[in-house]
């Protein structure tokens, strides 16, 4: 089937956004990225999709996103293109929360006193570059400095990297659970090869209905690193399998977004107890009272 790439030169927070947004629907794109060019310092936002691109609806979900008009140009892929190498291009290692990210093509030793996660760079919706998921992580490095929870899960796990990371800490299951069967395929790829794969319960679901979701609260630790208005949503289905006393750790928003996901978690009696501001995004830690 023939394939085309579309691309715009973004900030890097605008690429990450736009790549989260789009990876959220299964009508625009085979996959996107972001990557950063060595030579001119300048961020990138691609996606491969089947030929022709729907070009309006990549212009309407950008100006949704971004809040503004968004141009893209589109090349035909060159089969002989060694694309996965490309898509690697500027994706260099993550330390955030006691924790080093890195793709499978580092070849740097790993840093002593640091805790690792590979996660395969080309997998754009979960790769730790992003503020949102350096934020999580640094959450979770917070929250377990004062906390040993016992039944944790993440929500919207995209690729896994949040629920390995709890799973690496604490030694013991995680939920993991996602409404994307791909992501849900990947975070057990990626388990395995993070020498956890017996530790993630890998769950696909839509939002939290699920019997393994149900049968296994209530939870002391909720991760869920998604946007404000799923979270919003959600934030009465988490008060009810959330334990007296669980921490709740809440990404993917923006800082103009984070009053209204606080408001309506304080009402399911969950108050905020810390947040992480990472240029324009928001990461909270909230407890259920």
């Amino acid at each position: 089937m023939p394939q085309d790439q579309i691309s715009t030169p973004l900030t890097k927070d605008q690429a990450y956004a736009l790549v989260d947004a789009v990876m959220d629907r299964d009508d625009l794109a085979l996959t996107a990225s972001a990557h950063e060019n060595e030579d001119t310092g300048e961020w990138v936002f691609q996606a491969t999709c089947d030929s022709p691109p729907d070009i309006t609806a990549f212009e309407a979900l950008a100006r949704e996103i971004l809040g503004g008009d968004v141009g893209f140009a589109i090349d035909p892929i060159d089969e002989n293109a060694d694309w996965v190498s490309r898509s690697l291009e500027g994706l260099k290692p993550v330390t955030a929360g006691g924790f080093y990210v890195y793709g499978s093509h580092e070849t740097d030793a790993l840093p002593r006193g640091l805790i690792p996660i590979r996660i395969d760079a080309a997998q754009a919706f979960g790769t730790g570059h992003h503020e949102t998921t350096t934020g999580c992580l640094e959450a979770i490095e917070r929250v377990l400095k004062r906390k040993k929870p016992m039944r944790p899960i993440d929500v919207g796990t995209g690729t896994g990297i949040l629920a390995i990371a709890v799973a690496k800490r604490r030694k013991l299951p995680v939920i993991a659970s996602d409404i994307d069967p791909l992501a849900v395929r990947i975070t057990q790829e990626n388990a395995r090869s993070n020498g956890v794969g017996h530790m993630i319960v890998p769950v696909d679901a839509a939002g939290l209905d699920h019997t393994t979701i149900r049968g296994n609260a209530p939870y002391d630790l909720i991760i869920a690193n998604i946007l404000a208005g799923p979270l919003v949503e959600l934030s009465p289905d988490i008060g009810r399998i959330a334990d007296r006393g669980a921490a709740i750790i809440l990404s993917g928003l923006l800082n103009t977004q984070a009053q209204r996901v606080i408001a309506a978690y304080n009402r399911q009696g969950m108050v905020l107890k810390d947040r992480i501001v990472r240029k324009d995004w928001t990461s909270l830690i909230l407890e259920k009272a």
